[in-house]
């Protein structure tokens, strides 16, 4: 087939964009497809030309390897649908919900799906009050890879509350989403669908082992900054929980093809110490992300994995 597979893009996470990007495209050409690597641009004024730019390269499928926003928050998703173009992952809907992650709490945990209590607050909220009892979580409502997250505990040294010279996500982001502190260890959930049959199958639970602080941007793509520990050393009823809770969200959402799951897990508590943090729609695709270990640990190559989110597309315009 032809593939295009879309990276880059402007958002805070390009760099790791374009080297998902290239790991997609040189397996997809061991594959035997006619692949063509579209940068989206690195500002948004590059956007305006994406139709025509992705339509000149005429795929059967666009491999969607952006992180972020516009790529990840069904905005490429809507253009795609647009022009008639097949590509992998999430559609419009369950992007445009799942990076948002007020939404997915308002989404899920009606539906059982157990995640911390949160509000949103803004910056001036923030400079006048603590929103929670500290410690507390902050993080902007819709970056993915840990971009703009904040621990405040009572030793931050931010001020009480919150000071506006302080230096922390409140400086670039006017709403932040304030969740209470889940103590305990990180872990994550890979799901991956039946490229035949549809079926969306967990894959393992992976716990995350940052060398110092907790699973920031650095962590997840600096190399030697995270152990994974793969499967996960958690009682089983907890693993069993993680991988059935994943896989709900991954169908309450309406993901497709592959999402992961992360968790916090406080171990004090049991099963009940569980909680979903987020659903990524668009894990990365790198040497060192979790979705290909995870898969490698099921017997998948990085290959298969590539060419299963390939028929997954294909299938969903047939």
């Amino acid at each position: 087939m032809r593939v295009t597979v879309l990276l880059g893009g402007w958002s805070s996470e390009r760099a790791v964009s374009l080297v998902s990007g290239s790991g997609v495209a040189a397996a997809a050409r061991t594959l035997g497809h006619e692949v063509t690597e579209l940068d989206m641009g690195e500002t948004p004024e590059a956007g305006a030309t994406l139709a025509g730019r992705l339509l000149a390269t005429r795929p059967d499928v666009v491999f969607n390897a952006l992180h972020g926003t516009p790529g990840e928050d069904g905005t490429v998703q809507g253009l795609m649908d647009v022009l008639g173009l097949a590509y992998t992952h999430s559609g419009v809907t369950a992007s445009a919900i799942a990076i948002d992650k007020a939404l997915t709490k308002a989404l899920l945990v009606p539906q059982g799906i157990r995640m911390p209590a949160g509000r949103i607050v803004t910056r001036a909220e923030l400079f006048a009050a603590d929103p929670l009892p500290r410690p507390y979580v902050l993080k902007p409502v819709n970056e993915g890879s840990s971009v703009g997250v904040a621990i405040v505990m009572a030793e931050s040294g931010c001020g009480t509350p919150i000071h506006p010279s302080a230096p922390g996500p409140w400086q670039h982001y006017d709403r932040l989403l304030a969740e209470p502190f889940v103590a305990g260890c990180e872990l994550t959930v890979a799901v991956l669908e039946d490229p035949k049959t549809g079926e969306a199958t967990p894959l393992a639970v992976t716990e995350l082992k940052p060398a110092s602080g907790f699973y920031d941007y650095d962590a997840k793509y600096t190399e030697g900054r995270t152990t994974h520990v793969c499967p996960a050393r958690i009682p089983a009823d907890v693993e069993a929980e993680a991988l059935e809770m994943a896989t709900r969200a991954h169908r309450l959402l309406g993901c497709r093809g592959v999402s992961r799951a992360d968790f916090r897990f406080n171990p004090e508590c049991g099963r009940e110490g569980l909680y979903l943090l987020e659903v990524n729609t668009q894990p990365g695709m790198t040497p060192l992300s979790l979705v290909p270990e995870q898969a490698a640990h099921c017997g998948i190559s990085y290959a298969e994995l590539v060419e299963r989110l390939i028929r997954i597309a294909a299938g969903a315009r047939t």
